[in-house]
């Protein structure tokens, strides 16, 4: 068994470098099942959800090429390829789901395992049916497969979701641009990494209007085309640097995320005392004009930068999560390991997913004061954590966690470490460039019987 141990208490300083957004990359992976021949990704993270997708592909009969130290994957796609993603594969990672649309509407048909992914509460797939039956498709669930059938190919509609869903709205954009006549999609979610799907696919030839508004109109065309593509840089993992930086006092400059995409976290962070500063995208050195300390992957920076300051000790902050542009509910188990350290009472509303409250479980572990009621978390800040053996539920926990360690006197060890591989690429090394002191190590696992 894998875990991270960490010690502290620690201070973080240096600069970081921040590669494409794992909710956009593998969305942009499965887009090119759309168009046969070669499509190219770049500015792709090193993360282990990228290299289940590069299989998931494989399996459906895609040539693939993945060179995660350049941050470039290749997909070859051929004229047909397979219609059906196995459970081996879908039940690791939720993500999976998104070749649903894809296939549906290029082979007329798709054959998906219900996914699995993060334990952080129910997200069902209603919002997925509705929409394909909208467009024509006949969806039921088989032997545990979410299965889609058009025959005749899809057909134009209005769809109207209930909420604005990240993931539906990409399934259904990716079936609709080859559907025959016009798709309208009302209530479309408008995060980023909406926005980086729908460029890649109008530069395949698709036909989409309102991209980043809230009113999606796609006019279905005959065939697209291979394409080469820059994946976003990942604001929950720039949000992340952000965050670390503030909780531990630090000084940190993150590059390859511009602060327009973090609208609502800056005003947090800034709530909390921290100074951010948006850097000049062209210049190698942070704010005071020395050079930082790069913690990055050797990705070339684009999309802009900035730096966050953190206070000595920060102030408690009130934050609800809500779609884009609201605050994003990835970031929330680093908004209560902040809270938990600060000076005050800090309050966190989660709208979107109620099982996210294992981290606090966990959090409490290290002597965080959080009462939970609903989905309402009241924490009391403490001046200090002690280190504890905790385990991760998720990407974000996992990264919480460590984050929290940072700032606890002692040693904290962080179980489920497959679930930060998920997220976060070289996640330990950059925070060793930054000054944690952080390895991974193997533990045994130990079980003791009662024989009475």
């Amino acid at each position: 068994m894998e875990v991270l141990s960490v010690l502290g208490p620690t201070v973080l300083r240096g600069e970081v470098e921040v590669r494409g957004a794992k909710n956009s990359v593998l969305k942009l992976m499965a887009a090119t099942l759309l168009a046969p021949g070669r499509s190219v990704i770049t500015n792709v993270p090193a993360i282990l959800d990228v290299t289940i997708m590069c299989e998931l592909l494989r399996r459906l009969g895609c040539g693939i090429d993945y060179d995660a130290d350049a941050g470039r994957v290749s997909i070859d796609v051929p004229e047909e390829p397979g219609i059906q993603a196995d459970y081996e594969l879908v039940r690791a990672m939720r993500a999976s789901i998104s070749v649903l649309g894809p296939l549906t509407g290029r082979m007329r048909a798709a054959h998906v395992a219900m996914p699995g992914g993060d334990a952080i509460g129910s997200r069902g797939l209603d919002l997925h049916k509705a929409g394909l039956e909208e467009l024509g498709a006949t969806v039921h669930l088989d032997h545990g497969y979410f299965i889609a059938e058009a025959p005749n190919g899809l057909t134009g509609a209005d769809i109207h979701l209930a909420f604005p869903s990240v993931g539906a709205t990409e399934n259904l954009v990716m079936a609709a641009v080859l559907a025959s006549g016009r798709t309208v999609i009302e209530n479309a979610a408008r995060e980023p990494e909406i926005v980086d799907i729908c460029t890649m696919l109008v530069a395949m030839g698709a036909r989409i209007s309102g991209i980043g508004t809230t009113t999606l109109t796609i006019d279905g065309v005959g065939a697209l085309r291979a394409v080469e593509h820059r994946c976003v840089g990942d604001r929950i993992v720039a949000g992340t640097w952000a965050f670390a930086a503030v909780i531990t006092g630090g000084d940190v400059t993150v590059r390859g995320v511009s602060l327009d995409l973090l609208p609502n976290v800056v005003d947090k962070l800034t709530a909390a005392g921290a100074q951010v500063e948006e850097l000049d995208p062209r210049s190698r050195t942070d704010a005071a004009g020395t050079v930082g300390t790069s913690a990055g992957g050797g990705a070339e920076s684009n999309g802009g930068g900035f730096r966050v300051i953190g206070p000595k000790r920060p102030r408690s902050i009130r934050v609800s999560t809500l779609p884009f542009p609201g605050f994003p509910t990835d970031l929330q188990p680093f908004v209560i390991a902040l809270n938990a350290v600060a000076d005050g009472v800090g309050l966190l509303t989660e709208n979107l997913f109620e099982a996210r409250w294992r981290f606090v479980n966990e959090l409490v572990r290290l002597g965080a004061e959080v009462s939970i009621d609903g989905n309402h978390a009241l924490v009391t800040g403490v001046e200090r954590l002690s280190g504890a053996e905790v385990e991760a539920s998720d990407i974000r926990a996992g990264a919480g966690l460590v984050i929290a360690g940072l700032v606890a006197h002692g040693t904290t060890e962080v179980y489920g470490v497959d679930h930060i591989d998920r997220g976060y690429e070289n996640f330990e090394d950059k925070l060793r460039a930054l000054g944690a002191e952080i390895e991974r190590r193997e533990k045994p696992e130990t079980l003791t019987f009662d024989e009475s």
